[in-house]
């Protein structure tokens, strides 16, 4: 699916519906745009949003399409408006670099402050950005619990319970009508959850990768792939790979 294209059909896709989930036995809805909503609680989850990463390569002299921060804001501001959360986590690697932050055009600054207006927000610190945000709304910290749930940017190793995390960016493939198809997806097995990227940039890693080995209960794994018009949950012995 071509984020970027996304991006702009929003106007359309308002209806999409969600998957119910559970995580550590709290209910969330795997939204088909990326983001995860604790109802309950009425948290709002986006992780790996790479925000400024054309803007950090063009600083490297790589030279990349500069739409990509208005991009993903705009996808965003569309969860936002869906759920209308209480609290937005957005789960680190928030911006691609540590200076995105600090050099954020203010256009974007604003509609930042404007989709924060009403509500909390925290960014939790990823490996891509460790030292925080600078002059946005919100507050920075390393990770948040609530609730029997734990937010971190990297999971940890081994099978955890209630964990919420990013960084791995998971896609996972399957074969539709003797084609294969490979998505971003969410990837549960009911005590944790790791998050797709949700930067219209940013690449997948698949869950059959050496770096998944380990985190989930396999037996129990379903990867909640990112359609064009719906959440497609699949178990992980059905995936191909």
């Amino acid at each position: 699916m071509n984020r970027l294209a996304l991006a702009r059909e929003l106007n359309g896709l308002a209806a999409l519906p969600g998957v119910e989930t559970s995580v550590h036995g709290v209910a969330a809805v795997c939204d088909p745009l990326g983001a995860l909503y604790v109802p309950d609680a009425g948290i709002l989850v986006v992780s790996d949003l790479h925000l400024e990463k054309g803007a950090a390569f063009a600083r490297r002299g790589m030279l990349l399409p500069p739409y990509d921060t208005l991009a993903t804001l705009t996808v965003l501001s569309a969860v936002i408006s869906r759920y209308d959360p209480k609290l937005v986590v957005s789960l680190g690697d928030n911006f691609h670099d540590r200076v995105g932050s600090a050099h954020l055009p203010e256009a974007f600054r604003s509609l930042i402050s404007e989709m924060a207006r009403g509500r909390e927000w925290i960014w939790i610190n990823g490996n891509h950005d460790p030292d925080g945000t600078v002059d946005l709304p919100g507050a920075s910290v390393d990770e948040m619990h609530y609730g029997g749930l734990t937010f971190r940017h990297e999971p940890k190793g081994g099978l955890q319970k209630g964990e919420i995390a990013g960084h791995l960016h998971p896609a996972a493939t399957v074969r539709r009508r003797e084609k294969s198809v490979r998505r971003p997806c969410f990837a549960t097995d009911g005590a944790r959850l790791l998050m797709p990227a949700f930067g219209v940039m940013t690449g997948g890693l698949d869950l059959r990768h050496k770096a998944m080995k380990g985190l989930f209960d396999q037996a129990s794994l379903i990867a909640h792939l990112l359609g064009r018009d719906r959440i497609y949950s699949v178990r992980f012995g059905n995936l191909v790979g």
